[in-house]
This record gives C-alpha cells, sequence and structure tokens, in this order.
C-alpha cells in the first residue's frame, strides 16, 4: 500500500514539476473507453416510415396534402396590396424588352441580337382584354360579367374562387397568381382593364358607381 502511494505522489510531483516548467504532458486517458456506434440513418427513417403505415399516419398525412392542395386550388391566396378604385386612373404600358442575348433560328440565322429591343404587339395583337377584379366583392363580379363576354375579355380575379364562380356563372375565370400580371401592369386597384392601344397596352383602373 505504501509503495502505490508513493508512486502516486511520485507522479504527482513529477506533474507538478513539468507544469511549473511550462512544459505539456501527457497522461494519458482516463477512465474507460466505449466505441462509437454509428446508427444507420436509413434504417431509421426506414422504420419510422414502417411505423406510420402501419398506424394509418401515411394516409392521414396524404389525405391532408391532398386537402390543403384542393383548398389552395379553389382559393388561391389574394394578391397582396390590391383594393378597390376610389378614383379613375389611366397609364400606357410599353411592352418593349431588350434581348440580353444573340438568337438564332436553327440554321444559325440571327433572329434577333443582344442588346436589341423589341416590341411584342409588332408580331402579335391582344384579341381580348384583360379584367382584373376582386372575385370576393360582388359589384366588382356583376360589373366585370356584364360588360364583358368570353370572347372580348379574360377576366382575371386578384382575390376570391375562380372555381366557384365558374361553377355558379358557368363561364370562365383566371387567377393572378402571386400578382404577377397586377404588378407587370402597375394595378393597384380594382376593378381595371388592360387592352391594345396601337404599341401600347392601355392600363386603366376604373371607380365604379357608389365606391367610396
Amino acid at each position: 500500500m505504501k509503495r502505490l502511494l508513493d508512486n502516486g505522489a511520485l507522479v504527482i510531483l513529477c506533474s507538478l514539476t513539468l507544469s511549473s516548467a511550462g512544459q505539456a504532458s501527457d497522461h494519458g486517458v482516463v477512465g474507460q473507453t466505449f466505441p462509437v456506434i454509428e446508427t444507420d440513418l436509413l434504417s431509421v427513417i426506414e422504420q419510422r416510415l414502417q411505423n406510420l403505415q402501419a398506424s394509418g399516419g401515411i394516409d392521414r398525412m396524404n389525405a391532408e396534402f391532398a386537402r390543403r392542395a384542393e383548398a389552395k386550388v379553389r382559393r388561391p391566396t389574394p394578391v397582396a396590396g390590391i383594393t378597390p378604385a376610389t378614383q379613375a386612373r389611366i397609364w400606357a404600358f410599353d411592352p418593349t424588352i431588350v434581348i440580353e442575348k444573340d438568337v438564332k433560328d436553327q440554321k444559325g440565322n440571327y433572329v434577333a441580337r443582344a442588346g436589341q429591343t423589341v416590341n411584342p404587339l409588332d408580331f402579335v395583337s391582344m384579341h381580348q382584354a384583360l379584367v382584373f377584379v376582386d372575385g370576393d366583392d360582388k359589384a366588382q363580379m356583376e360589373w366585370a360579367t356584364s360588360q364583358y363576354s368570353d370572347l372580348k375579355a379574360k377576366i382575371i380575379l386578384v382575390s376570391g374562387s375562380p372555381i366557384e364562380e365558374m361553377t355558379a356563372r358557368k363561364r370562365r375565370f383566371y387567377f393572378d397568381q402571386e400578382g404577377r400580371l397586377t404588378g407587370k401592369f402597375g394595378v393597384r386597384h380594382t376593378p381595371a382593364v388592360a387592352e391594345q392601344d396601337g404599341k401600347v397596352i392601355k392600363v386603366s383602373e376604373i371607380k365604379l358607381k357608389g365606391a367610396s
């Protein structure tokens, strides 16, 4: 026992001596060591999926996903920032674009060169007006459907349910997903109409009778 204590004291003394000299020492590993066990992540995921399948969890998740998707189609997210028009406003939108890189046909002939400006209305015409309305506003819907037939215009909702309106009114309606069209034309109020006027598109925000 004394021999063990002497050896222990010797180890402590040597350790203190080396520390005072500013030198690092390796005292080895203290305590029992264990091997690192890496869990097979794919096996864990597979097992959890099997458990979900057995408990009906996957079927419930699929049903919920389908329900949310259907709800999104029936009533898309309204375009932010669009309000009813309280005054008439008209402006021209120039659809001219600048070609970013050369465009060639299959034979290598240039169709357009980088930096060239192109107005799509030089090649195609808008045969229908684009009418933007709030589908939840009955007055706007009545105005749009009474003023414009399917042949004359595409009625595009910025809020509301196009499917419900198609079912009720027996005609086609569209939705301005993520406000891409109203954002491009600069429409901030409805109802609004975009229609070709020569080489530009005339955009009008219309104040309905009774709108404050």
